[in-house]
């Protein structure tokens, strides 16, 4: 008798199933007409969408109950959303993009102002200054401006060795025009070359500016160079198409309820997060990296200020050359004394041009220029900037959701969980590729990075070693830092390890509620009788519940 009891239950129950399935009477007759107002609103043919809902075994996102979708509707919002999706991460890229744009604008403009100024300062200056010893010789200061200008803005220099090569020059030059009256042949001025760093005929002064232009020119092209890259990075991100199965996810969160007949249902929150994370995974991986090159950036802004500061030796280079040439006028008659030992006695020059130029001394600018103001400003506003972008690929998701999806506020169990109005019982996931092991909502398989976010992550890293040698004050083959990092980070699977960790915490971690495993099952909608808001079964499901109802009932039912 039980037994019995048990078939007629089952019976009955899938009965019930099929007739949601298949609808009722009543509820065909319900109007697509707000469906029909919404979807023309898109700019879409009327053409096609149904006035009365109809059944929905042809869906292949949605869930398969009554609908105002036809197939082409259904594939056309699919479409849609995947693209509005695309639009709104762009978006949010672009403004990111534009602040970084601004901040190396500004900062580009300064320390080009400075370098500028000094090159100014110099022609103003050191004509009246130096006579001759400058007029005769503005290529070679006007050289040296150039090759700063190309180091600054990234060529492949030495700057120790170019600074190297411009004293070298100098001083053959100058040491000609001091004694006119000796014939200098190209193998003496050889000999005084090799003798150049014993006898330090220009003082302390190239060794002062190397070693503080290093520091300042380097701190200044590594901060600038940084903010150039982040800015790339987001460009080549953002070009990073949606795959498949994100994009059925996001037409079932943003549009399936419009198939459904509630099209006034909005998304709840969780929902929506899960569904953006995993459709996100890879880009919330640059995280890391990315909060390395911000925290780097701005640790080296303090490289800007003081004696050796960017402000005061770029826009002072100037200064030490003067030091330079009246070092070598002021030591001119030990210097020759010396060079001659040294190198042996030249021979005199019969078309000397007579007395020597009397000695003219440079006034100088004082060294430590005060602070403008201006770029105390621009580092203030780069900090907090910085800082407040050090978490945007992580709170993507949350900032996509909470600004372009129009999340319910509503109750829980008033939202659009994905099958119909009602409560979002999973967990929310955690960031990054290798915690969507257990994702409900996007499909995604962890030990498959994205190839070009992968890159990135690596450009990161490099410009982050980069920044963090300029700190140190280090010159660094930009080149060379590049080829050393190519090899890396192509690799399959997934970095430090965390595809086992996350695959440690499929096994262990939370179960997935079976009403929404099991699409269709909802505590709510379970108990409501209308077809409209009957829970769903999947269609390959019902011979199957019925073909288990005979079987428990016995012979006598089939």
């Amino acid at each position: 008798m039980e037994l019995r009891a048990r078939g007629w239950w089952l019976l009955c129950a899938a009965a019930a199933l099929v007739a949601c399935a298949r609808g009722d009477p009543a509820s065909k007759s319900r109007s697509c007409s707000e469906v029909r107002q919404i979807y023309g609103a898109k700019g879409f043919s009327l053409s096609d969408v149904p006035q009365a809902e109809i059944s929905g075994e042809h869906l292949r996102i949605c869930p398969q109950g009554y609908t105002c979708c036809t197939s082409e509707m259904e594939e056309n919002l699919a479409n849609r959303s995947r693209a509005e999706l695309e639009t709104a991460l762009r978006d949010s890229s672009r403004v990111l993009q534009a602040m970084l744009a601004t901040q190396l604008r500004s900062f580009d403009d300064h320390f080009q102002h400075l370098l500028n100024d000094s090159e100014r300062t110099l022609q103003g200056t050191f004509p009246g200054a130096f006579g001759e010893l400058y007029t005769q010789n503005t290529k070679a200061f006007r050289d040296l401006y150039a090759e700063l200008r190309l180091y600054y803005r990234g060529a492949n220099l030495h700057l120790e060795e170019t600074l190297a090569e411009f004293w070298a020059r100098l001083l053959e030059r100058l040491f000609k025009q001091l004694h006119p009256q000796l014939l200098l042949p190209d193998d003496y001025l050889d000999c005084l070359g090799k003798q150049a760093e014993a006898l330090r005929p220009f003082g302390e002064a190239p060794r002062e500016l190397r070693l503080r232009a290093t520091r300042a020119f380097v701190a200044a092209r590594s901060f600038v160079q940084g903010l150039g890259v982040a800015s790339d990075v987001v460009r080549k991100v953002a070009q990073v198409p949606l795959g498949p199965e994100c994009s059925r996810a996001v037409m079932k969160l943003v549009y399936c309820a419009h198939c459904l007949g509630v099209p006034g249902a909005r998304p709840c929150p969780d929902y929506c997060r899960n569904v953006l994370k995993g459709c996100l995974a890879n880009q919330a991986d640059l995280d890391a990296e990315w909060r390395n090159l911000l925290d780097s950036m701005v640790l080296i802004t303090d490289k800007f200020w003081g004696t050796s500061g960017v402000e005061s030796v770029i826009g002072s280079v100037h200064t030490w050359l003067a030091e330079a040439i009246n070092a070598l006028q002021d030591n001119r008659d030990t210097l020759t004394a010396k060079v001659i030992q040294g190198c042996g006695n030249p021979k005199v020059n019969p078309q000397g041009s007579g007395p020597e130029e009397k000695r003219r001394r440079g006034k100088l600018a004082p060294r430590e220029r005060p602070p403008s103001g201006t770029l105390e400003k621009l580092v203030t506003e780069a900090k907090a900037q910085l800082r407040d972008v050090q978490d945007f690929w992580i709170s993507l998701p949350g900032t996509l959701c909470s600004e372009k999806m129009a999340l319910s506020t509503a109750s829980d169990d008033r939202c659009w969980n994905g099958m119909a109005r009602g409560r979002y019982l999973p967990e929310v996931m955690g960031d990054g590729l290798a915690n969507q092991i257990n994702n409900p909502e996007v499909e995604v398989d962890i030990t498959k990075p994205d190839m070009t976010i992968r890159q990135q992550i690596m450009q990161l890293k490099i410009m982050t070693n980069r920044l963090r040698s300029a700190y140190n004050g280090n010159d660094v083959d930009f080149q060379d830092a590049s080829d050393d990092g190519s090899g890396s980070g192509s690799g399959d699977g997934c970095p430090d390890d965390r595809c086992g960790r996350g695959a440690s915490r499929k096994s262990s971690g939370s179960r997935t509620p079976l009403t929404h495993a099991l699409p269709g099952l909802s505590e709510q909608e379970g108990q409501k009788t209308s077809a409209a808001s009957c829970p769903q079964p999947p269609t390959f499901l019902l011979p199957f519940l019925l073909s288990l109802a005979l079987t428990v009932a016995g012979p006598r039912w089939r």
